[in-house]
Formats: C-alpha cells, structure tokens, sequence
C-alpha cells in the first residue's frame, strides 16, 4: 500500500476565531461586540462560561506563534475583531487594535507561517447591531470600509483572505432562531441578513482585490453539511432537499448561480431577501474560491408541526458514533461534500476550513492530554479528504479546527476542541498527542497506511 500522499504544496494550517481566544475585550479601544451581549444572557452559554479572559491571546500571542512553530503548522486562519479596529463599527480608526494584527502578521512570517485572515468571525459591533445590523443595507457599506482599512495596513502580507466565516450561522441561528449573537427570532430579519452578508462578501472581495492586486484571493466560509432523509419516505426526503435548501442551496446558488433556489424562495412565502437590481450579478462574481467548515451530516425528517420548513432535525441516528457534544461522526461527508461542489457546481479551488470535533480527553499530571479519539477522527476525515482529491476535487489546504482550546461560542469552555491544551487556571499551552500526530502528518505531506 502507499501513503495516502497529498498534492505538493498542499496548505495544512489550524485555525480559530478572535472573540473565541482573544479576550482582553475592553483593552485598548475595543468596543462591545453582538456576542459581548449575548454571552450575559442567562442561559445562552452551556456552562455559563464567559470569553471575558477566553485564551488572552491578545496578551499571549507570541505563546500561541511559538507553538504554532513548534507543530509545524504552514498556514494559520484567523479572525480579526471588527469592534477592535473599527470600534463602533462605522467611526474612527482604531490604530492600536490594528498594531495588534500587524504585530501577529509579523511574527507568523517570520515563523515561516502564511497568515490567512478571515475579515468577519460573526463579531459585528454592537453599534451597528443597534442600528439594525445585518438586516440593515448600509452594514454592508461599513463591512466595506473595514475591509478597505484592514486591507490598505495588512494586504501587503496576505494573499488569502477570508471575507466570512459561516453565514449561515449569522443569519439563520442569530436572526431567525434566537440560539445565536444577536438573538433574534424573525425570519424576515434572517433572509435580510443572509443577503446583506453575501452582498458584503462581494463588496469586500472587490476592495480586496482593489488593494492587493493580482496575488490577491478572497474566498468566503460555508459550513456544509450532507443532508440525508430520516427514511425512504417521500415526506422525509422531500424534508431533507428542504433542509439542503436552507443550509447548503441558499448560498452555494447565489455564489454560483446568481440566483436564490427557487423551492425554498417559494418555501418562505412571503418572507424574501431584499434583493435589489445588480445585487446577484455581483454575488456570484465575487469568490476565487470556497472555505469548507464540515463537521457532521444532517438527518432530516418531516414534521407538520416543524416551524417554517417543516421539518426536524432529529441528530445522529441510533448507533451512531458521536463526539462529546453529540454530533455524528461521518467522516464519508467530507468526500460527499468536497465532491458535489467539484462535480454540481464546477468550484475550481476549495479549503477546508474548519475540521475537528470534541472529545473524551484527561490531561496527566504533567498537563499532557492522549486525545487517541481525536487522533482517530482526524485520520479518517483527513483520508476521505485525500480520495476526494484523488477523484478530481481541487482541493488546496485544510485547517485543523481548532489551534487551542477555546471559548466555544454556545458552548462556553465545556466542548475542548483544540490540538493543544489551554489550562484554564494557569492558561499554559501544551500540544496534545493529536498535535504532535497533525505535525508528523504536515512534515510527511501523507496519512500512512498503517493510519488510514
């Protein structure tokens, strides 16, 4: 057998988001976020955890850069806090909050690292959310201007930007569903904001490529996720082709297509995204490529009494492996996914942006963690990955998700999800047996038969 060998030049990075790790949240002119807010709501954080300190990489990112070396790592996504540079979103400038990336960009190149920023990691300043936030057009005017001002200090040392980070997530869980920042439940509100923030990732993408030029790439992040009838019944599968339209279809057609799916435009009635003349033209000639978020599949089954779609979500089916916050494990959903985007929808470049899962782990009393379950879950995922590429799938880099363990948004501290431990207490950094397994597998460019 040979080694499950990836493309030269192939991108292994890890990475994490800003409000999850950065903490120092009122230090040097930063100002509320959507998340600073609700994160306070009683019962919104599993663990009633707060992101107040989270990892302090805003005091302790030299740590962070040097672990970051000493695995190996050739790419590190991150996210930049708006409410750090643009404090209250659409005003001044805030230099200082800026220094703080330029510093970590600096670092990160001369640790041999390529810096992938990714512009917005759902952390929009609450000024703005004050004044109608995504739901308002004028929010993709200011995300512009951010993107302009971050752009003209740092593009001269990124060529790989990230303009969002799951919009759906934004959208639909944070406007529609009340589960996530900034909570609200209208459906109407969601539909805005899923257009207002594909809109803003084109707008974004144009001053992007505007500052840096022709070595310049601007992708945006989906989480994708397969989506599989509950059983063979034409209710539930016409459920789970619903359930596609609203997490996968809903932004892979207008990224693509230039259009929104017509059964779920129809699907939502009378609420519609408020689409004006040019605004899909635009959408869909805006992405060099697609980041890929994917952790699980979903199930689906349908449901009279299931909301606005009509059906439910069940979780994993009976039997099913799960991580420690119950999701499936289905490692095949990765290959599924990476080859519907080559083969349906022609997408030339593709990263996988976020992968990983929590599990079972005790650190030993040196603070070392043997996280064989993890190790097991990336292996598996990371061969499915390469028989994608195998079978045509242009796929360029994967992200490990995360670096550390971090403040996991609804989660708080309770789901540990890093390739290396943060000690809550002390907040000391110890890579884990899986970061020392995902540094043998960045040096051999290969998952090992013996592995596989």
């Amino acid at each position: 057998m040979s080694e499950h060998v990836f493309p030269e030049r192939f991108l292994w990075g890890a990475a994490t988001a800003a409000f999850e790790i950065e903490g120092a949240l009122d230090a040097d002119g930063r100002r509320p976020s959507i998340w600073d807010r609700f994160m306070c709501e009683p019962g919104k954080i599993a663990d009633g955890s707060l992101a107040t300190v989270a990892n302090d990489h805003y005091h302790r990112w030299r740590e962070d850069v040097a672990v970051m070396r000493e695995l190996g790592l050739k790419a590190y996504r991150f996210s930049i806090a708006w409410p750090r540079v643009i404090p209250d979103g659409d005003g001044p400038v805030n230099q200082v909050g800026l220094d703080f990336y330029d510093r970590l960009l600096d670092a990160l190149l001369q640790a041999g690292i390529e810096p992938v920023p990714t512009l917005y990691h759902w952390d929009l300043p609450q000024s703005l959310e004050d004044r109608g936030g995504w739901t308002a057009r004028a929010t993709v005017e200011h995300f512009t201007r951010y993107a302009e001002v971050v752009a003209d200090r740092l593009g001269d040392r990124v060529h790989l930007w990230m303009t969002h980070n799951e919009p759906w997530i934004a959208a639909f869980p944070g406007y529609a569903l009340g589960r996530m920042a900034p909570g609200r439940t209208s459906w109407a509100d969601a539909l805005a904001a899923a257009h207002h923030l594909l809109l803003s990732h084109a707008a974004a993408s144009e001053a992007l490529h505007a500052q840096g030029g022709r070595d310049t790439s601007a992708g945006i992040i989906l989480n994708l996720s397969a989506c599989f009838p509950w059983t063979e019944s034409e209710a539930d599968i016409a459920a789970a082709r619903r359930f596609d339209g609203y997490l996968n279809r809903w932004f892979l057609d207008p990224l693509v297509r230039g259009s929104y799916p017509a059964d779920m435009l129809a699907s939502y009635g009378d609420d519609r995204p408020p689409v004006m003349p040019g605004d899909m033209e635009r959408i869909a000639a805006a992405t060099d490529f697609l980041g890929v978020n994917y952790y699980l599949r979903t199930n689906v089954r349908a449901a009279p009494d299931g909301g606005k779609l009509k059906l439910e979500v069940p979780g994993p089916r009976p039997g099913a492996e799960r991580n420690a916050i119950g999701w499936e494990i289905y490692p095949r959903g990765i290959y599924e996914i990476v080859m519907r985007l080559h083969r349906e929808y022609g997408i030339s470049r593709i990263y996988i942006t976020e992968n990983g899962a929590p599990v079972p782990e005790a650190p030993d009393a040196a603070g070392y963690v043997d996280d064989s379950a993890r190790i097991d879950y990336l292996r598996r995922h990371l061969v499915q990955l390469h028989r994608a590429i195998d079978d045509g799938a242009p796929v360029k880099g994967y992200f490990v998700w995360s670096l550390t363990d971090n403040w996991e948004w609804e989660w708080g501290f309770s789901a540990r999800m890093g390739i290396v431990r943060v000690e809550r207490s002390s907040l000391r950094r110890t890579p884990k047996a899986s970061g020392y397994w995902y540094r043998d597998i960045i040096r051999a460019n290969a998952v090992l038969p013996a592995e596989a």
